[in-house]
Order: C-alpha cells, then sequence, then structure tokens
C-alpha cells in the first residue's frame, strides 16, 4: 500500500470544486415553476366522500386519531311497492388534522370503498397550527389533483374480479341467445265447425 503524500487529500477537494466551477449551475424556479414530483408522492389525502359510506374503518385504524367523522341517518323509503324502509349513514363531516397526521397511509390503505387517495399537493402551510384541520370541501379539492393510476402490465394476469364480470356476462349473453333462438310451439289446429265430421275426406267417422 502506497504512503499517502501530504496534503493529498486537500488537492483532491480543491479538483473537485474546479471541476464544478466550470458545470452550468441548475436552479429550481420554485414557486414560479412546479417540482415534478414522483407518482407516488405522499402529500395530503384527497376524499371522494361520494364512495365514503361512513364505516368509520379509517378512523379507527389511524395510529394518530388525526380523522374526525360525523354522520347521521336517514330512512331510505322502500325501492318498490311492499318492500321494507332501509336505513343508511349520511356524512356529515370529514376532517383531518394534519398537524397530527404522520402520512402512514393506514387509512387510504384500509378503506374498503376507495374513498381515500394521496394527492401530491404539498402547499397548505399556515401560520396557525389551528388551521391545519381541513374539512371535507378542501379535501375534495385535493381529490382533483390526484394524478391517474399507472397502466396495468400487458403481461400481468387479469383480475379475478374481471375475469368473474366477465364469465357472468358471458352466461346472460349466452342465455339471451338460446332463448331467442328457441323453437316455437307448433300451431294448433282449428276447431271443426259444428254438424261437420271429425275425420278429413275419405275418413269414416270413428265410434
Amino acid at each position: 500500500m502506497s504512503a499517502k503524500f501530504p496534503g493529498s487529500g486537500l488537492a483532491k477537494g480543491l479538483a473537485v470544486t474546479l471541476r464544478t466551477m466550470t458545470k452550468k449551475t441548475v436552479t429550481a424556479q420554485y414557486p414560479d415553476v412546479q417540482p415534478e414530483l414522483p407518482p407516488r408522492t405522499r402529500g395530503v389525502i384527497g376524499l371522494f366522500e361520494e364512495n365514503c359510506t361512513v364505516c368509520m374503518l379509517c378512523a379507527r385504524e389511524c395510529p394518530d386519531w388525526c380523522i374526525y367523522i360525523d354522520s347521521h341517518k336517514e330512512t331510505v323509503p322502500p325501492a318498490a311497492p311492499g318492500g321494507r324502509e332501509r336505513s343508511r349513514n349520511v356524512l356529515d363531516r370529514f376532517a383531518i388534522d394534519f398537524s397530527l397526521c404522520m402520512y402512514c397511509g393506514i387509512c387510504i390503505e384500509v378503506c374498503p370503498f376507495d374513498a381515500l387517495f394521496w394527492s401530491p399537493e404539498f402547499e397548505y402551510a399556515e401560520t396557525d397550527v389551528r388551521e391545519l384541520t381541513h374539512e371535507r370541501d378542501k379535501l375534495r379539492e385535493w381529490m382533483w389533483t390526484v394524478p391517474a393510476p399507472p397502466a396495468l402490465d400487458p403481461a400481468a394476469e387479469e383480475p379475478k374480479e374481471l375475469a368473474a364480470a366477465r364469465k357472468a356476462a358471458d352466461k346472460l349473453a349466452a342465455a339471451q341467445a338460446a332463448s331467442t333462438e328457441a323453437p316455437t310451439a307448433p300451431a294448433t289446429a282449428p276447431a271443426p265447425e259444428p254438424g261437420s265430421r271429425p275425420g278429413g275426406p275419405g275418413e269414416e267417422p270413428t265410434a
């Protein structure tokens, strides 16, 4: 192993500095130019409230207890005469306190109805920590900044849900085609006129 010369580390550092000085500087012109964020950036959480059934699963699984949900029950009239009335939950409030949120994504993972999504939006700083609790109106605005899902891998297997739906649709189409192609019943012979012989020409009536 060769011995190092005194000052070799300083010479290497100066060489890196000289090489860097000759390169063109690149400055991110933020906020005039928005940065290109990765597709799976964890910015804020968007709410698609039409899919929310107020199951409270996201609030129960949140380790920071930063999701606040209020709802009430409404009675739905029967869909058909003679049916039974049903009750359903109606969402009154859905808020997230982002001063407590640790962006773990558990609420998004456990939502069974795809009502919560990651948004790359990150410009939501406030001067007062109490204003970091955003209600459902703001969460819905962030929903429209959610990027589209990536394209499926063409070599991947078909999801079981699509295969089952396609199988059911093919079965229904086959049943409809069989019903339309079924032979019709033969027409019945007209009733004999009063006073006519039951047999045709040249036939003798039976006893």
